[in-house]
């Protein structure tokens, strides 16, 4: 642990608590795309706040032999999210139910991509709320988040054997939903 680490930063806000605005300016931005993805733009801002003051509550029982607090405070994001899961899992459902939007006229290369992601959002909004909470928690924190199998165990509180299996649980059968045979399943939000 270092002065200028997390955990040296979250150490001083325990006296200072002002200092944990450095915790803030550090992993708000990726914890809020995380909770956009997850929730919503309309209330990833609320559910960041929420993030955010739970972990200033909790920072006096943080482990400081862990010097990145990025996987803690997904871990604590996770747990919004499970608060506002039946918002996030209606919002899977609507993207089903929407059906695939007409692109707007382009002249980009990137129109046929765009066409075939609007296409399979539907399908794959509702492959994501069938699957199970821990399995959909899983898949989106490495998938879009880019955490690795460690981090997300750290998140989530479970072992790493956990997440390789549920992750393997999940891209089975969102390959099957989406009836792709492609060896991985990429989910991007």
């Amino acid at each position: 642990m270092t002065e200028d680490d997390d955990a040296g930063v979250i150490r001083r806000s325990v006296g200072e608590p002002e200092a944990f605005a450095g915790i803030f300016d550090r992993h708000a931005p990726f914890i809020h795309r995380y909770l956009a993805r997850r929730l919503g733009r309309d209330v990833a801002d609320d559910a960041l706040a929420e993030t955010f003051l739970a972990a200033f509550r909790k920072r006096s029982r943080y482990d400081l032999a862990r010097s990145d607090a990025r996987p803690w405070l997904y871990g604590i994001a996770t747990n919004v999210v499970k608060q506002h899961r039946r918002d996030e899992v209606r919002e899977y459902r609507l993207l089903r139910a929407v059906g695939p939007q007409q692109p707007a006229q382009a002249h980009d290369e990137d129109v046929t991509k765009r066409v075939v992601a609007v296409a399979r959002g539907p399908e794959l909004g509702a492959a994501l709320a069938a699957l199970a909470e821990g399995d959909r928690d899983v898949v989106v924190l490495t998938a879009t988040e880019g955490l690795s199998y460690e981090e997300v165990a750290e998140a989530l509180g479970i072992p790493v054997g956990t997440v390789r299996s549920r992750l393997n649980r999940a891209r089975r059968k969102l390959r099957d939903a989406l009836g792709t045979d492609s060896e991985e399943v990429s989910v991007h939000g």
